[in-house]
């Protein structure tokens, strides 16, 4: 008879999660039972007990869209009066305030802006690494694309010049839910699913390494959820060039599709199942900036063992109405008070200055 006790017992013990498996905690799971084997895991994957942070500065360089996704309060059409395109001199001062303020990574997402091509990316990461020290871990799947198409060249063409550039690394956004039933109800113009995962295969073949997301609470049912998962477990099985996973849940204050937040339970219980299920991915983030600075640091007793940025700068949650803010020293108490050593790191975990007890 399958049941959670059993489901758990058999993972614990290296079998590895099934969809079917995953569903059924997802639906039928104790809570409390979840929680704890996903912290075993963690733990066992991080046995120095060391929860991280880092600190960087997401630049919206434009808040032009074509894509025009019902979830999303940030976008704006061209001939809208809060529509904007940040200058290059502007965007080299976010940076320079960026790093003055302790900013090892900078991440660089707009919207799909018809004017923007090829150039003007590869312009801007040449500038930005001429002048600062900075990993550029930017532009997501659908920026790729987009890229791409309005410059006329191949999607390997498009990251083959960006990487040349300078671009590091590429963050997992557009992901959403990797499951067409459901992007054609809440972004009906962005990338599909295969054209998401096509971008990530071709970056961890040319040597870049990504992060992959999932956004919960939107239209999706836990069935999507769990082939979400399993999308990016095989992708990762196929190449390994995926560094961490990050959840985020739907915000949908000021958006065209509306509806209402997903509770810490819902959030917690989907992260807990995500750390189970993922067992080839290292690092599982926690979500403060979506969820709250409490429930942020419950997920680090949900199998998280990171708590992303301080977030310098944020504006796409922000325009949704919801706007958490953390500080250097308050991440590190909200790890400390979860029981965990806080540690500040790079885009590829290399601890880079500890905040231990005796500090």
């Amino acid at each position: 008879m399958i049941s959670t006790t059993n489901i758990l017992k058999d993972t614990l013990e290296g079998k590895r999660l099934e969809e079917e498996e995953a569903l059924f905690l997802l639906e039928e799971g104790d809570f409390l039972e979840l929680g704890k084997a996903a912290a075993y895991i963690c733990n066992s994957l991080h046995p120095q007990g060391v929860a991280t942070f880092i600190i960087d500065r997401n630049i919206n360089y434009t808040n032009i869209c074509n894509c025009r996704c019902l979830f999303c309060a940030f976008f704006r059409e061209g001939d809208d009066p809060e529509a904007y395109v940040l200058k290059e001199e502007d965007i080299y001062k976010k940076v320079e305030e960026a790093v003055e303020k302790g900013a090892t990574q900078i991440m660089l997402q707009g919207g799909l802006n018809p004017q923007l091509g090829l150039d003007y990316f590869t312009r801007l990461f040449r500038g930005i690494k001429k002048g600062f020290p900075v990993t550029i871990h930017s532009l997501s799947p659908p920026e790729i694309c987009h890229i791409a198409r309005v410059s006329g060249i191949s999607l390997e063409e498009a990251l083959g010049e960006l990487k040349k550039a300078g671009l590091d690394s590429l963050p997992g956004g557009g992901a959403e839910i990797l499951e067409d039933e459901i992007r054609e109800k809440i972004s009906p113009f962005k990338i599909k699913t295969n054209q998401w995962l096509q971008v990530m295969e071709a970056a961890h073949g040319m040597g870049m390494t990504s992060t992959a997301t999932m956004m919960i609470g939107s239209e999706e049912k836990l069935i999507h959820r769990i082939k979400h998962m399993s999308r990016i477990r095989k992708l990762q099985d196929k190449g390994g060039g995926f560094r961490a996973f990050i959840m985020w849940s739907f915000q949908p204050g000021n958006t065209e599709m509306g509806g209402k937040h997903i509770g810490p339970l819902d959030y917690l219980k989907t992260l807990a199942v995500a750390r189970l299920f993922l067992d080839n991915i290292s690092h599982l983030q926690g979500s403060w900036v979506t969820q709250g600075k409490e429930i942020g640091q419950l997920s680090l007793a949900f199998g998280a063992n990171d708590l992303g940025s301080i977030m310098i700068e944020e504006n796409v949650i922000k325009s949704t109405g919801v706007s958490y803010r953390m500080t250097e020293e308050d991440i590190c108490h909200l790890i400390k008070k979860a029981g965990k050593l806080p540690a500040q790191r790079d885009t590829t975990y290399r601890i880079i200055k500890e905040y231990y007890p005796s500090n």
